[in-house]
């Protein structure tokens, strides 16, 4: 006569059972883990809840942290200034001529990411807004390169519809292609947008002091400035 034994029961027989590997190990509770895991977040949660704090708002903290701690956090946050302080050596939107095109672009992508916005013939609303966009980013990131070039002047017979267009070279090759802002926000397309595309692209780390100082208002301000003046273009041209 079979006698049923019901594996996940805790017995003795069962014990000796799966010692001599009649039935299988009883499954781990995973209870414990889990337990085990909350709480381990928990302890990281603290120990890294500076890590997105710059200098000022470490000062504001003097009063509420240890001051050792602090300390910590606070060297961290200046080596990491003197670092990107070291590699910001562009600072600015570089104009580029098809013949430079190789030097510029190409080669110098062996030392840093290089991202090209190929503008528009005519200055379409959406060229207008990465042209700004461009220069807050080649200010805020120096050690990034940005250029422009009108699209026709660098691929003879590029559609205008195309434009504008993004192209990120690193060590001599295209990583990403974007024609038009349609994958980012459009007409919308902001600083994160651009900022989140740098990310994917670890061009940027998650951990990059500099993406904590965003102006939501400065942005969303100067891109309806060039949408209004681009309406207004509009309008003349019915007169």
């Amino acid at each position: 006569m079979e006698v049923q034994v019901n594996p996940n029961e805790d017995t003795e027989w069962n014990d000796i059972l799966r010692k001599h590997g009649v039935i299988p190990e009883k499954p781990q509770d995973p209870e414990p883990l889990i337990q085990e895991a909350l709480v381990e977040a928990e302890r990281k949660a603290y120990e890294n809840r500076l890590e997105d704090k710059d200098l000022d708002e470490l000062h504001d903290l003097e009063d509420e942290e240890d001051d050792e701690f602090l300390e910590q956090y606070r060297q961290k946050r200046l080596a990491e200034l003197s670092t990107l302080q070291q590699t910001s050596i562009y600072n600015q939107v570089y104009p580029l001529q098809k013949v430079d095109y190789a030097r510029e672009v190409t080669e110098a992508s062996s030392k840093s990411f290089v991202l090209v916005h190929l503008t528009s013939t005519n200055g379409n609303v959406e060229s207008r807004i990465l042209s700004e966009l461009w220069r807050q980013l080649a200010m805020k990131y120096g050690d990034i390169k940005f250029c422009e070039i009108r699209a026709d002047m660098c691929i003879e017979g590029y559609p205008e519809r195309n434009t504008p267009t993004i192209l990120v070279y690193k060590d001599g090759e295209i990583r990403r292609q974007l024609v038009t802002l349609r994958e980012l926000n459009g007409p919308k397309t902001s600083l994160e947008d651009l900022e989140r595309m740098l990310l994917d692209l670890s061009a940027l780390k998650e951990s990059d002091v500099r993406l904590k100082k965003r102006s939501h208002s400065f942005d969303e301000e100067r891109q309806s400035n060039i949408r209004n003046t681009s309406v207004e273009d509009d309008d003349d041209d019915w007169d």
